[in-house]
């Protein structure tokens, strides 16, 4: 099982009924509606780190 950091999150509750609507649309608790949007954002913004392509390009 990997790590995952806990903290505390204060946000306004409508902000939150959104994220909850959003987050049952798609089949997700809010935490991991939470933790997708973080991540898709990160994507975006070119934040995260390049995973290495193993494969090579002699093949």
């Amino acid at each position: 099982m990997s790590k995952k950091k806990s903290f505390v999150l204060r946000i306004d509750p409508e902000t939150f009924k959104q994220i909850e609507k959003w987050a049952d649309d798609e089949f997700r608790s809010v935490n991991g509606q939470l933790e997708w949007m973080i991540h898709k954002c990160l994507k975006d913004a070119k934040r995260l780190k390049q995973k290495k392509d193993n494969t090579s390009e002699d093949e």
